[in-house]
C-alpha cells in the first residue's frame, strides 16, 4: 500500500464528531507532486498544521476536488527542522502557547525546541512570557496530546477508528487501554456516541468471545435503546429477547442471565413482563405519580374565594370582543377550576382563541403564567397565534446542555401559578417527566395540542396515553367555525381525519389535488408549482412562502431528492453567488436552509428555518439569518458548525409539525405506501395557512386516508395515571 511522508501546511476541514479531516500536505520527497502541496483526507483526529505524518492509503480522483490521497492508517512523527517546530509549536496545538511565545521558544532552544517541552520543560522558564503557571498548562496540554497519540497508535493496531481516540481518552485518561482490552462494551455504556456496533467490533477485534456475558449484556441494552428510537418506553421480556438474540446471533437462553445483570446493575427495570431502561421506567412511574399530586394539591388561581371562574372568562372573552361557543366557555372555566386539564380539538374549532381567552383572565386576575412547547418552531407559532410571549420546554427548565441537566426541577420549581404547554402532541415522555418535576405543586397546568396529529419523535404518546386514562378533565372542540369551515384546507384536513378522501367540494381555491402518473412525473410538477404556478397565480415568494413536505428521505419525491432540484430551480448556481461544499453538499448565498440539532450556545433550535446571506469558501463559514419581520437573529457557522444546518426547501412532515406555513407543496405517491396513512396527511394539511397542493395518484391518496394504523407504541402511562389514586402518594 502506497506510504506518503510530509508535514501538514493547513487544515481545511475538520469534523469533530467523526475525526474526518482534510488537510494540505507539503511532501517530504517533492517528486512525489512537483506542483507542491497534496490533499489528503481520512480520519485523522487531532492532527494539526505543522506535524509531521507518516501516511498509508490510496492516491484517489475526486470528480469536483481532484487528486488527493485517502488515508488508511497514520502515524505522526513532531517535526525536527526549525521552520516546521516554530509552525507547530505557534498552530495553538499546545494550551499556554501562541505565535509570539512560539517564536521566543525556538530562538531560544532550536531544533532542540520539542526534546524540552518532552524532556526538560522546566526549562521554559527561561523563555519571556511563560509564568510558573503558564508553564504548568503546557506541561499538561503536552502529556495529554501524548497519551492521545499513543491511543491513537494503540486503536490502528487493532484496527479500531482513531476518529475515537480524544472522545475514549476524555473519558478514561491513561486507563484507555486497559479500559479497552478488559471490557470494550463499557464504551457503548459510557460514551455518548459510541453504540453497541461499534463496541462489538472493537471487542471482536481484540479477539473476544461472542458468547461472553458482557456482549450478551450491551446487547440486550441496544436493543431497548433501539426500541425507544421507535418511539416504544419499553419491550416485554419476549420481544426483547428475541430482537437481541438476532442482533447477537444468539439463542435466546444464552441471553437469560445477562438480563438478570443488566437488571442488577440497575440500567434496565422488569415490571412484570415490561424491561424498560431505567430513566423511561423512572420517568412513566414518576408522571404519573406527579400528575396526581399536581392534581391534588390546593390551586393557586381559586385559593381567593372572590375569584369567580365563570366571570372572569365572560369579562376575558368580551375584551377581545369574542362570542365563545359553549364547547370553549366549558373549556377557559375548566382550565382556571381544574389543576391538570387538556384542550384539544382540529384546525379551526377555536384553540386559539380559547387559549387566548383563557390567557387575558390570568392577566385580568394578575395570576402569573407561561406558555411554552416542545420545540423552537413551535413555541414561535403559539406566540404569534397568542401575541404573548413563549418559550421551548427546554429554555422554560433552563436546560444546561454540558452537564444534560435541567436547572428547574422539585428543589427548584418554576415560579408560575399557570403552565400553559402548546402542541403537546409534540411532547415525549422524557420531557415531560422534567417539565412536571419543575411545576409548583399549587400551579394549574393546562395542555393543548390536537391528539389526531403525528406522536412525538421520542418515546412514548403522552397525549394519546393522557387521554386514554380518563382521568385528566379533558374538553374536545369539534365545531368548526364559519370562517374555519369556508376554507377548504380546514375541511379537507377533517375529511381525512373522519375517513373520507377529499372531494371536489374541499377543493378549487385554498386547495388542490394535481395528478401526476408517476413519481418523477410528480417531482417535475412540484418543481413547477414551486418555481412558476403557485407565485404567479397567488403572489407568493417561491424560497419564504412555499414549504415543500414529503413524507419519506429517500426517492426522487423524497425529502433529499427534492431539495437538491428545487435548490437547482431556485437558486442555481453563479460566477456571482459564493458557495461552499461540505461532504457532497452545496450550501449557497441564498439557500433556505434548517438547524438540525438544539444549538443553545448559539440560540438555534431543531427545525429552525432561515436563509443564507454570507459564505465564505476559503474559511467554510456562512452565516444564517433565522426569523422575519423586525425580528431577526444572524447567526454565524464555522467549519465545525456547518453540519447542523441541512436545506430546507423540502422538509419531513416530522419536521414540519409545529409550524404553520402560508403555502404547503406535498406528494402522495405510491412509493411512499409504507408511511402513508391518515394522521401523517392530516398533519401535513392542517399545516397549510392560505394554500395546500397534494401531488400525486388519487389511488396513494384512498391509501393514505383509509389506513388508520397509528403508530403502536410500548407505553403503560395511561394505565398508571389510572392506577394512581390507589397508590400511596410520594416525592418523586
Amino acid at each position: 500500500m502506497p506510504e506518503l511522508r510530509g508535514s501538514v501546511e493547513r487544515i481545511v476541514f475538520r469534523n469533530p464528531d467523526t475525526g474526518y479531516c482534510v488537510a494540505r500536505l507539503q511532501p517530504s520527497d517533492l517528486t512525489i507532486d512537483r506542483t507542491g502541496l497534496v490533499t489528503i483526507v481520512g480520519s485523522m483526529p487531532a492532527v494539526r498544521t505543522g506535524e509531521m505524518l507518516r501516511l498509508t492509503g490510496e492516491w484517489q480522483v475526486h470528480p469536483t476536488h481532484g487528486r488527493n490521497f485517502r488515508v488508511e492508517r497514520f502515524e505522526e512523527e513532531l517535526p525536527t527542522t526549525v521552520e516546521g517546530i516554530e509552525r507547530y509549536l505557534a498552530s495553538g496545538s499546545i494550551r499556554g502557547v501562541g505565535p509570539v511565545t512560539a517564536a521566543r521558544i525556538v530562538e531560544r532552544f532550536g531544533e532542540r525546541s520539542i526534546v524540552v517541552i518532552d524532556e526538560d520543560p522546566h526549562l521554559l522558564r527561561d523563555v519571556a512570557g511563560i509564568s510558573a503557571k503558564r508553564l504548568e498548562a503546557i506541561k499538561a496540554s503536552w502529556t495529554e496530546q501524548k497519551k492521545v497519540r499513543e491511543l491513537s497508535l494503540f486503536l490502528q493496531e487493532h484496527g479500531i477508528s482513531v476518529a475515537l481516540a480524544q472522545r475514549i481518552f476524555d473519558a478514561y485518561g491513561d486507563e484507555a487501554p486497559t479500559v479497552i482490552r478488559d471490557d470494550p462494551y463499557r464504551l457503548a455504556h459510557e460514551i455518548h456516541g459510541i453504540g453497541f456496533r461499534t463496541a462489538d467490533a472493537i471487542a471482536q477485534q481484540l479477539g473476544m468471545s461472542k458468547r461472553s456475558l458482557p456482549r450478551y449484556v450491551a446487547g440486550l441494552k441496544y436493543a431497548l435503546s433501539q426500541a425507544t428510537e421507535d418511539g416504544h418506553v419499553f419491550l416485554t421480556r419476549p420481544v426483547l429477547l428475541t430482537q437481541a438474540a438476532r442482533v447477537l446471533d444468539a439463542v435466546i437462553p444464552e441471553l437469560e442471565p445477562a438480563l438478570l445483570e443488566l437488571v442488577h446493575r440497575g440500567d434496565a427495570v422488569a415490571d412484570n413482563d415490561a424491561i424498560y431502561l431505567t430513566p423511561f421506567y423512572r420517568a412513566e412511574n414518576g408522571a404519573a405519580r406527579l400528575l396526581q399530586a399536581l392534581r391534588r394539591a390546593q390551586s393557586a388561581v381559586t385559593m381567593d374565594p372572590r375569584f369567580d371562574v365563570k366571570a372572569a372568562v365572560t369579562r376575558a372573552a368580551g375584551l377581545q370582543g369574542l362570542a365563545l361557543a359553549e364547547m370553549q366557555l366549558r373549556a377557559a372555566e375548566q382550565a382556571l377550576s381544574q389543576k391538570v386539564s387538556i384542550l384539544t380539538g382540529g384546525p379551526g374549532t377555536g384553540k386559539t382563541a380559547t387559549l387566548r381567552t383563557i390567557i387575558t383572565a390570568l392577566e385580568g386576575a394578575e395570576i402569573s403564567y407561561c406558555l411554552c412547547a416542545p420545540t423552537g418552531r413551535a413555541a414561535k407559532r403559539a406566540a404569534e397565534a397568542t401575541g404573548r410571549s413563549a418559550s421551548t420546554i427546554h429554555r422554560l427548565l433552563e436546560y444546561q446542555p454540558g452537564a444534560n441537566v435541567f436547572g428547574r426541577d422539585n428543589a427548584r420549581p418554576l415560579p408560575y401559578d399557570f403552565v400553559v404547554v402548546d402542541e403537546v402532541s409534540m411532547l415525549d415522555l422524557l420531557l415531560f417527566y422534567h417539565l412536571l418535576k419543575a411545576i409548583p405543586r399549587e400551579s394549574h397546568l393546562l395542555l393543548v395540542g390536537d391528539a389526531d396529529q403525528l406522536p412525538a419523535v421520542g418515546p412514548g404518546n403522552v397525549l394519546q396515553d393522557l387521554l386514554e386514562s380518563r382521568q385528566i378533565p379533558c374538553v374536545t372542540l369539534t365545531e368548526l367555525f364559519r370562517q374555519a369551515a369556508d376554507s377548504q384546507i380546514v375541511r379537507a384536513a377533517h375529511a381525512v381525519n373522519q375517513g373520507r378522501v377529499p372531494g371536489r367540494a374541499d377543493s378549487g381555491r385554498d386547495f388542490f389535488f394535481v395528478p401526476a402518473e408517476n413519481d418523477d412525473d410528480a417531482a417535475e410538477m412540484i418543481l413547477r408549482l414551486v418555481q412558476e404556478r403557485i407565485p404567479s397565480r397567488f403572489g407568493l415568494d417561491p424560497v419564504d412562502d412555499i414549504q415543500v413536505v414529503s413524507p419519506m428521505h429517500n426517492g426522487s419525491v423524497g425529502v433529499t431528492a427534492l431539495n437538491l432540484a428545487l435548490q437547482r430551480r431556485l437558486n442555481p448556481a453563479s460566477s456571482a453567488s459564493p458557495q461552499l461544499e461540505r461532504g457532497g453538499r452545496v450550501l449557497r448565498l441564498g439557500d433556505k436552509v434548517m438547524q438540525v440539532r438544539n444549538n443553545y450556545d448559539k440560540d438555534v433550535y431543531n427545525g429552525d428555518v432561515g436563509r443564507v446571506i454570507s459564505v465564505n469558501p476559503t474559511e467554510q463559514a456562512a452565516t444564517v439569518a433565522f426569523g422575519t419581520g423586525s425580528v431577526v437573529v444572524n447567526v454565524e457557522y464555522g467549519a465545525m458548525e456547518l453540519d447542523e444546518l441541512v436545506l430546507a426547501y423540502a422538509v419531513s412532515v416530522h419536521k414540519a409539525q409545529g409550524s404553520e406555513f402560508p403555502a404547503l407543496v406535498m406528494p402522495v405517491t405510491t412509493s411512499h405506501y409504507v408511511l402513508l396513512r391518515r394522521n401523517l396527511l392530516y398533519t401535513a394539511i392542517s399545516r397549510a395557512r392560505r394554500l395546500c397542493v397534494l401531488v400525486g395518484s388519487q389511488r396513494s391518496l384512498s391509501v393514505a386516508v383509509s389506513a388508520d394504523r397509528r403508530e403502536s407504541r410500548n407505553s403503560r402511562l395511561a394505565q398508571r395515571v389510572a392506577a394512581t389514586d390507589a397508590l400511596q402518594l410520594e416525592l418523586v
